[in-house]
Protein backbone atom coordinates (compact mmCIF):
# COMPACT_ATOMS: atom_id res chain seq x y z
CA UNK A 1 0.00 0.00 0.00
CA UNK A 2 1.25 3.53 -0.77
CA UNK A 3 1.06 6.73 1.33
CA UNK A 4 1.16 9.53 -0.32
CA UNK A 5 2.64 13.11 1.21
CA UNK A 6 1.88 16.37 0.19
CA UNK A 7 5.38 18.29 0.58
CA UNK A 8 6.10 21.44 -0.49
CA UNK A 9 2.86 21.39 -2.93
CA UNK A 10 3.26 18.44 -4.17
CA UNK A 11 2.03 14.93 -3.67
CA UNK A 12 4.92 12.09 -3.52
CA UNK A 13 4.69 8.25 -2.73
CA UNK A 14 5.91 6.73 -0.19
CA UNK A 15 5.70 3.13 -1.25
CA UNK A 16 7.72 1.20 1.93
CA UNK A 17 8.57 1.35 5.68
CA UNK A 18 11.98 2.44 5.99
CA UNK A 19 14.61 4.17 3.45
CA UNK A 20 17.61 6.17 3.50
CA UNK A 21 18.80 8.41 1.21
CA UNK A 22 22.58 10.15 1.92
CA UNK A 23 25.81 11.05 0.55
CA UNK A 24 27.71 8.68 -1.51
CA UNK A 25 29.88 5.81 0.25
CA UNK A 26 27.64 6.02 3.82
CA UNK A 27 26.66 3.10 5.25
CA UNK A 28 23.96 3.15 8.36
CA UNK A 29 23.05 -0.18 10.36
CA UNK A 30 20.24 0.21 12.23
CA UNK A 31 17.80 -2.55 13.97
CA UNK A 32 20.42 -5.11 12.70
CA UNK A 33 19.95 -4.39 9.35
CA UNK A 34 22.38 -2.40 7.19
CA UNK A 35 21.34 0.53 4.97
CA UNK A 36 23.48 1.93 1.75
CA UNK A 37 21.67 5.53 1.36
CA UNK A 38 20.17 5.98 -1.99
CA UNK A 39 21.37 9.38 -3.66
CA UNK A 40 19.42 12.12 -2.78
CA UNK A 41 16.70 13.34 -4.54
CA UNK A 42 15.52 17.16 -5.36
CA UNK A 43 12.33 16.99 -2.40
CA UNK A 44 15.08 15.60 0.20
CA UNK A 45 17.48 18.46 -0.47
CA UNK A 46 15.32 21.13 0.02
CA UNK A 47 14.04 19.97 3.52
CA UNK A 48 17.95 19.42 4.57
CA UNK A 49 18.74 22.97 3.06
CA UNK A 50 15.62 23.86 5.48
CA UNK A 51 16.71 21.59 8.43
CA UNK A 52 20.14 23.30 7.99
CA UNK A 53 18.75 27.17 7.90
CA UNK A 54 16.75 26.41 10.92
CA UNK A 55 19.42 24.52 12.64
CA UNK A 56 22.68 25.61 11.67
CA UNK A 57 23.89 22.05 11.59
CA UNK A 58 24.56 20.17 7.92
CA UNK A 59 23.23 16.66 7.68
CA UNK A 60 24.34 13.87 5.03
CA UNK A 61 21.97 10.94 5.92
CA UNK A 62 18.51 10.77 6.34
CA UNK A 63 16.56 7.85 8.06
CA UNK A 64 12.24 8.20 6.45
CA UNK A 65 9.82 5.97 8.21
CA UNK A 66 6.44 5.20 7.58
CA UNK A 67 4.07 4.87 10.23
CA UNK A 68 0.72 3.73 8.54
CA UNK A 69 -1.39 4.26 11.27
CA UNK A 70 -1.54 4.54 15.36
CA UNK A 71 -0.76 1.30 15.18
CA UNK A 72 2.51 1.34 14.25
CA UNK A 73 4.86 2.61 16.79
CA UNK A 74 8.71 2.43 17.84
CA UNK A 75 9.63 1.27 21.45
CA UNK A 76 11.84 3.57 23.65
CA UNK A 77 15.30 3.33 22.93
CA UNK A 78 18.56 5.63 22.05
CA UNK A 79 19.92 6.35 18.61
CA UNK A 80 23.99 5.65 20.08
CA UNK A 81 24.75 3.83 16.32
CA UNK A 82 28.31 4.00 16.22
CA UNK A 83 28.33 5.30 12.30
CA UNK A 84 26.92 8.77 13.98
CA UNK A 85 29.36 11.54 14.15
CA UNK A 86 29.96 11.85 17.93
CA UNK A 87 27.67 14.58 19.59
CA UNK A 88 26.43 15.43 16.86
CA UNK A 89 22.61 16.30 16.63
CA UNK A 90 19.74 14.51 14.87
CA UNK A 91 16.87 16.19 13.27
CA UNK A 92 13.51 15.16 13.14
CA UNK A 93 10.98 16.44 10.60
CA UNK A 94 7.49 14.78 10.64
CA UNK A 95 4.63 14.97 7.88
CA UNK A 96 1.42 14.11 8.36
CA UNK A 97 -0.84 12.49 11.18
CA UNK A 98 0.31 14.55 14.27
CA UNK A 99 1.72 11.90 17.17
CA UNK A 100 2.90 11.81 20.98
CA UNK A 101 6.39 11.39 20.97
CA UNK A 102 7.76 10.61 23.79
CA UNK A 103 11.23 11.12 26.20
CA UNK A 104 12.17 9.37 29.28
CA UNK A 105 14.52 9.78 31.76
CA UNK A 106 17.37 7.26 32.02
CA UNK A 107 17.28 6.54 36.15
CA UNK A 108 19.42 8.28 37.93
CA UNK A 109 19.93 7.21 41.33
CA UNK A 110 21.28 9.28 43.62
CA UNK A 111 21.86 9.19 47.89
CA UNK A 112 18.06 9.28 48.52
CA UNK A 113 16.67 6.94 45.69
CA UNK A 114 15.30 8.75 42.65
CA UNK A 115 16.03 12.19 41.39
CA UNK A 116 13.18 13.84 41.62
CA UNK A 117 12.31 15.97 38.41
CA UNK A 118 13.06 13.13 35.93
CA UNK A 119 10.58 11.39 34.40
CA UNK A 120 8.27 11.86 31.18
CA UNK A 121 7.96 14.66 28.51
CA UNK A 122 5.62 13.95 25.92
CA UNK A 123 5.53 16.68 22.94
CA UNK A 124 3.34 16.22 20.01
CA UNK A 125 4.48 16.23 16.40
CA UNK A 126 2.38 18.15 14.50
CA UNK A 127 2.93 17.87 10.38
CA UNK A 128 5.51 20.21 9.22
CA UNK A 129 7.51 19.99 12.59
CA UNK A 130 11.34 20.00 12.77
CA UNK A 131 12.90 18.69 16.53
CA UNK A 132 16.65 19.22 16.97
CA UNK A 133 18.00 16.55 19.35
CA UNK A 134 21.33 18.13 20.29
CA UNK A 135 23.90 15.91 22.51
CA UNK A 136 23.74 15.04 25.06
CA UNK A 137 19.77 14.70 25.27
CA UNK A 138 20.67 10.87 23.73
CA UNK A 139 22.75 10.23 26.73
CA UNK A 140 20.00 10.95 29.31
CA UNK A 141 16.89 10.27 27.49
CA UNK A 142 14.94 7.34 26.00
CA UNK A 143 12.26 8.24 23.41
CA UNK A 144 9.42 6.51 21.30
CA UNK A 145 6.43 7.07 19.57
CA UNK A 146 3.61 5.10 21.60
CA UNK A 147 0.69 3.20 19.75
CA UNK A 148 -2.14 5.84 19.58
CA UNK A 149 -5.44 3.47 18.80
CA UNK A 150 -7.29 6.67 17.57
CA UNK A 151 -4.75 7.96 14.79
CA UNK A 152 -5.96 6.59 11.70
CA UNK A 153 -3.67 8.49 9.09
CA UNK A 154 -0.08 7.91 8.65
CA UNK A 155 2.98 9.81 9.20
CA UNK A 156 6.13 9.68 7.91
CA UNK A 157 9.16 10.86 9.84
CA UNK A 158 12.62 11.78 8.34
CA UNK A 159 15.64 11.74 10.91
CA UNK A 160 18.82 14.13 9.39
CA UNK A 161 22.14 12.15 11.05
CA UNK A 162 25.66 13.03 10.54
CA UNK A 163 26.90 9.71 9.71
CA UNK A 164 31.11 9.07 9.52
CA UNK A 165 32.32 8.16 5.98
CA UNK A 166 32.71 4.30 6.00
CA UNK A 167 36.61 4.41 6.83
CA UNK A 168 36.29 5.36 10.02
CA UNK A 169 33.83 3.41 11.24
Amino acid sequence: DMTKLHIFGTWHKIPRKKVTYGDPGLSYTYSGVTFHPKPWIPVLTRIRERVTSATGHTFNFVLINRYKDGLDHIGEHRDDEKELVPRSPIASVSFGACRDFVFRHRDHRGKGGRIPGTGKITLQLAHGSLLLMKHPTNLYWYHSLPPRRRVLAPRVNLTFRKVLPMAKQ
